[in-house]
């Protein structure tokens, strides 16, 4: 979904690199209409295509894909050359291997290691050598190789399980869009544990469907959400597709086919309820015309379902921390 918003958090971490470095980074969030006040407030939420933007010009003001965490720098053009090393393979397991390989060059990045047992497979990431204290390489570089690894056989791939060499950090709410799987905090090693018959499966992309691949990757597979299978994400996508009026509880508890009862169970074993779900759709969807200025905010507040726009104001101001008025200035 276009509307996903990407917590503060990221963009903060994100910078904290450029920030080690010395590097003055206030331009670029001035050009990417990322104001103080938002980068600030914890409850802040950034539109997909403004943290793509700030990740390119952090790329290539600082000419580090590692964006400052790793020992020594990725120069910009590094993944591009590495996917175009792979792109020839026959399957996911030679593309992955060859991917690693060309890694394995640069001796001041961060290990990887690809391994089978039984029919589970398991990449593994070596991050104990990052200067990362938020986790954001980390993070990063676990699911841009999963998002790689599922545009070069045209499926996602549906992770078995997510491990973090580091215990569960304050930010671990946002990992059910980044790792929609069972997580385990930690671990040994930082890993992605997936069935191996993906391994075998053969490349379905080829170089020119990679030319236009890689004009906004690896920022485009960081920005764009994995909205999985759990029921959080297909209720997200029912009331994304549906919403006027905006059903309530029964209603959608009735399209699934299963009583309100089950519907809210289900939902608190998966960490959430229908009224968050729902308020984080109204919240996403309130910045992305926030940042567009086709619709004003009365109009904004009538289509998210509210009576009044100083209760639309209210309940914005209480999901992010900011007024509408505050999102809407960055742009202007």
């Amino acid at each position: 979904m276009r509307e996903r918003t990407i917590a503060s958090h990221y963009a903060r971490a994100a910078l904290g690199g450029a920030r080690r470095a010395g590097y003055d980074y206030s331009p670029l969030l001035l050009q990417v209409g990322i104001t103080p006040e938002l980068l600030a407030e914890p409850r802040a939420r950034i539109a997909p295509e403004q943290f793509t933007r700030l990740l390119q010009m952090l790329w290539l003001g600082l000419d580090d894909e590692y964006l400052g965490f790793a020992e020594g720098p990725s120069k910009r053009g590094t993944f591009a050359m590495m996917c175009h090393a792979l792109i020839h393979c026959r399957t996911l397991e030679k593309a992955l291997e060859r991917g690693l390989l060309f890694y394995s060059l640069f001796p001041q990045g961060p290990r990887w290691q690809l391994t089978r047992e039984g029919d589970m497979a398991c990449l593994s990431l070596d991050d104990s050598q990052l200067w990362d204290p938020d986790h954001f390489l980390s993070e990063c570089l676990l699911v841009i190789w999963h998002r790689l690894g599922s545009w070069l056989i045209g499926q996602r791939i549906r992770l078995h399980q997510a491990t973090f060499s580091y215990p569960m950090p304050a930010h671990a709410g946002e990992y059910d869009l980044l790792f929609p799987c069972p997580l385990v905090f930690g671990a040994p090693h930082s890993s992605l544990v997936f069935p191996a018959r993906y391994l075998s499966l053969p490349l379905l992309q080829d170089e020119r469907t990679l030319k236009h691949f890689l004009e906004r990757s690896p920022a485009d597979l960081l920005s764009r959400p994995d909205e999985g299978d759990s029921l959080s994400s297909q209720l997200r996508r029912l009331l994304s597709r549906d919403r006027t009026p905006w059903p309530d509880l029964e209603a959608v508890a009735q399209h699934l086919h299963i009583s309100p009862q089950t519907l809210r169970r289900h939902l608190r074993e998966e960490g959430t309820s229908f009224q968050a779900l729902k308020d984080e759709l109204r919240r996403d969807i309130a910045i992305y015309h926030l940042g567009r200025a086709d619709l004003s905010l009365q109009e904004i507040a009538e289509q998210l379902g509210f009576s009044e726009p100083s209760a639309f104001h209210r309940a914005f101001k209480k999901w992010t921390g900011l007024t509408p008025g505050a999102y809407r200035a960055q742009e202007s």
